[in-house]
């Protein structure tokens, strides 16, 4: 209702849309992060911990026994680039996959987290669909790794461009070589720790 007129609902209006792709991959099963069966597809997907990193408890305590209710991160594979000749039907490839071993790898070399401490769902879903339920997803939990500390789905810049500073993530949960190499930031670990806390105490029960 908007300045007492009732406005009907549209269920083609675009946050609907977003909602009805946000609700599908939440229907999906919960998987450990670091056992993925490899598939083809792109799509939205999101991640969950569950460990015991100081910090991080209030989201651990959010999914323990299998409720899996706050991600920690929501993120998207999209396609490369147009698909060749312009064949809409052809596949992807495993981009969502692929995405997917990036972050478990990024966890895994990171010294003081576990990956048996994530585990994801993910949504395979046609291109259009993807941006949109990415964001609903996103505006509707504020994951801590998408809202407050950046990086985590950072790529190596590659060799001669570590100029930049290093990510957030990376002076919080470090051992990525890539991101030893850029500039060291000026917060610390415990002052990016102080904001976590701060941040899931103002942040709503999910």
């Amino acid at each position: 209702m908007t300045g007492g007129k009732v406005v009907p609902f549209n269920p083609l209006d675009r946050r609907h849309l977003g909602e009805s792709v946000g609700q599908a991959m939440l229907r999906q099963p919960v998987i450990p992060l670091g056992s993925l069966d490899t598939f083809d597809g792109v799509g939205i997907y999101a991640i969950y911990y569950t460990g015991t990193f100081h910090g991080y408890e209030t989201i651990a305590k959010r999914n323990l026994n299998k409720r899996f209710n706050t991600p920690i991160y929501v993120g998207k594979a999209i396609p490369k680039g147009a698909r060749k000749g312009g064949d809409l039907e052809a596949s992807p490839g495993k981009v969502l996959y692929n995405r997917l071993k990036q972050h478990a790898k990024s966890i895994e070399e990171a010294s003081n987290l576990n990956i048996d401490d994530f585990h994801c769902r993910y949504l395979i879903v046609d291109d259009i669909w993807i941006p949109l339920g990415e964001s609903l997803l996103i505006a509707k939990f504020d994951p801590l790794w998408n809202k407050l500390i950046d990086g985590f789905g950072n790529h190596d810049p590659g060799s001669g461009r570590h100029a930049g500073l290093r990510p957030r993530w990376d002076v919080l949960h470090p051992g990525r070589p890539w991101a030893e190499r850029c500039q060291p930031r000026d917060e610390s670990a415990d002052q990016i720790i102080r904001e976590t806390q701060d941040y899931l105490c103002n942040t709503n029960s999910r």
